[in-house]
């Protein structure tokens, strides 16, 4: 599977063991860049795992069931700033950059450890363990806090404060967990203090994210749904896009309210729908939909 990132000047495409390629947006070869590594996924599954920009570094991660690690590039011309070896099997959580005290740092979601290491140097800040199997939603972060989740085997959902350093597994850094109605697939929701979290199969749940105090928990949606694509929020929606035809949209609160089912007819919707000036950009199987007012 592609992923792609996009910056002022162009569009990143990464391929995994095929390499990261950077275009300008006529569609011109500016750099690419081969790791010369093979990539071997667990059950075989896509080397799915987005880039990430921060200023002018691009952050790849190859973990993977073989010599995984981490690489940052300068994304304008791809040379290789540092590049971090990783004890993770197979993983498909993006990184994450955060700002903590004035300096940057990319938290990293896996099996193993949720790790943090500094942008500039590639040196683990900190690390926590017991995060699940099979990590693939992406961290998410307010305030000093990050939340980091997995939905496959032995699942958890963990709020860890920023600040420490070395290693925080068991202690009261962890600031509170989860381990039902995780995600499997789908990225979190963070807005307002309130975290949205969609399971694969339907079940919505939205917790206070400074307590963990769930508003409401696996809340089903009105029919059986499955779900690969990630919620988003705007403008006090959210809307969930579904392999099922339709499009669910729910109000933002601490109350579970369905506003619309909207049905894009023979449509299964694998993709995160994408939000920009005021439209919704939705890739169903066959049919890309752009919706937005009159």
């Amino acid at each position: 599977r592609q992923a792609l990132a996009t910056f002022c000047l162009g569009v990143y495409a990464f391929f995994g063991s095929r390499g990261v390629y950077c275009y300008d947006l006529q569609g011109n070869l500016i750099w690419k860049k081969d790791f010369g590594v093979q990539m071997r996924m667990r059950m075989a599954f896509g080397e799915g795992m987005a880039p990430v920009i921060s200023g002018d570094r691009l952050i790849l991660v190859f973990d993977h069931e073989g010599d995984s690690f981490m690489a940052v590039l300068d994304k304008n011309t791809g040379g290789e700033i540092w590049k971090a070896d990783r004890d993770e099997p197979s993983n498909w959580s993006a990184p994450l950059v955060v700002e903590h005290q004035g300096k940057k740092q990319v938290v990293v979601s896996a099996t193993n450890k949720v790790r943090s290491y500094g942008l500039d140097t590639g040196k683990v800040i900190w690390e926590c363990g017991g995060i699940g199997v099979n990590p693939i939603p992406q961290p998410v972060r307010q305030d000093d806090l990050v939340f980091a989740m997995s939905g496959y085997q032995r699942p958890n959902l963990m709020a860890i404060r920023l600040g420490r350093e070395g290693d925080l597994t068991g202690t009261d850094a962890v600031v509170w967990s989860q381990t039902r109605g995780n995600s499997y697939t789908a990225s979190p929701v963070l807005h307002d203090n309130k975290l949205y979290v969609l399971t694969d199969n339907g079940m919505v749940s939205c917790y206070n994210a400074r307590t963990g105090e769930p508003y409401y928990h696996q809340t089903r949606l009105p029919k059986p749904y499955s779900f690969k694509s990630s919620p988003v929020g705007a403008n006090g929606k959210l809307y969930l896009a579904s392999e099922n035809e339709d499009v669910v949209v729910l109000r933002m609160g601490e109350k579970f309210e369905v506003l619309a089912t909207n049905t894009m007819t023979d449509q299964v919707f694998i993709a995160t729908p994408a939000i920009a000036g005021g439209e919704i950009y939705l890739r169903g199987q066959n049919r890309l939909f752009c919706i937005g007012g009159k």
